[in-house]
């Protein structure tokens, strides 16, 4: 039968996602009903996804070997990180890419359009916000201080930029990127020589900016109003690369950042948001990104357990109106 509790929430996520371990073990504890599903390959594995639509309105059913969810009873609906839309293992070539592609606009439409449902983030948000020239438009726009930047595919105005002040080179996304020996690469954030530029920047737009002379790195995570922020203290330009060399502490937002925060959710529709900022000696805190679907659950657990908290809080309380 299907499952009519109503207030279920529905946690879109692929199998290995620690992060979302976190929020479901706080579920449970509240005794929330949740179903958990990674669409792109469960739905090729026992699960399966109907919708219908017409003069008895919208309604439609997500079954799963051990679960049945009727879409209109869905409280919330948390995208995480599931896995992308792809065809069935046993098709390939145009096949595979037509299945994949109906995946896509099919089951991504309907999970994305669930009547009354709260979305922490909702996926055409989330895609949006992904965006670096739009995450720098937006955050001008909300007051935050953005250090200069230039994104070109014009050699001569990236040596210029980066001649006239000390510059860092950051990819506009993680592009998954291997070598000739096909060894995954990361590119990370670095410092720019401007000899170093070559015509090979018109392959592509790069995004060049004034390097921040930092004293610390910030990583504040906004759920909804709550603000958890965690100074990041490291040795590396990019604190990314060297993880395992960093310290963490919760630290408190200033008024006029928790400002600027809460204009750029708004604008970019968003309940969730993974604020990256880079503090200098004078305690300005530069935004440089903000990731809708940023990850959390490596902090020790003073931050990490408030994050989950609010998490939690807003896939209960579902839409309020």
């Amino acid at each position: 039968m299907i499952d009519d509790r109503p207030g279920a929430v529905l946690v879109l996520t692929n199998s290995l996602d620690a992060t979302a371990d976190v929020v479901l073990r706080i579920l449970a504890e509240r005794r929330v009903p949740v179903v958990r599903v990674d669409p792109g390959v469960d739905l090729h594995n026992g699960a399966s996804l109907t919708a219908s639509y017409g003069t008895g309105g919208q309604r439609g059913a997500l079954v799963t070997p051990t679960r049945a969810l009727d879409l209109e009873h869905v409280r919330s609906v948390w995208w995480r990180r599931p896995t992308a839309y792809r065809g069935p293992s046993d098709l390939d070539g145009q096949d595979a890419k037509f299945a994949g592609s109906q995946m896509f606009w099919g089951v991504g439409g309907i999970l994305a359009s669930l009547p009354g449902a709260h979305h922490v983030n909702h996926p055409w948000r989330i895609r949006n916000g992904e965006y670096k020239p739009a995450q720098l438009a937006a955050a001008l726009r909300a007051g935050f201080l953005v250090p200069e930047t230039i994104i070109t595919m014009d050699p001569d105005e990236a040596r210029q930029f980066c001649t006239e002040r000390p510059a860092v080179y950051k990819p506009l996304w993680n592009t998954a990127y291997c070598d000739a020996n096909d060894q995954a690469q990361q590119v990370w954030v670095r410092d720019v020589d401007p000899a170093d530029i070559t015509d090979a920047v018109s392959v592509c737009p790069h995004l060049f900016q004034a390097k921040v002379e930092k004293v610390f790195d910030v990583r504040l995570t906004a759920v909804g109003t709550e603000l958890i922020g965690a100074r990041i203290a490291g040795p590396e330009l990019d604190w990314r690369r060297r993880q395992d060399l960093l310290s963490y502490e919760p630290i408190s937002v200033p008024d006029a950042v928790a400002a600027s925060v809460a204009g750029y959710l708004t604008e970019m529709g968003l309940v969730f948001g993974a604020f990256d900022f880079a503090v200098d000696a004078a305690g300005a805190w530069h935004f440089l990104e903000c990731n809708p679907s940023g990850q959390w659950a490596w902090f020790p657990p003073e931050i990490t357990m408030p994050i989950g908290q609010a998490i939690a809080d807003e896939l209960q309380k579902g839409r309020l109106s």
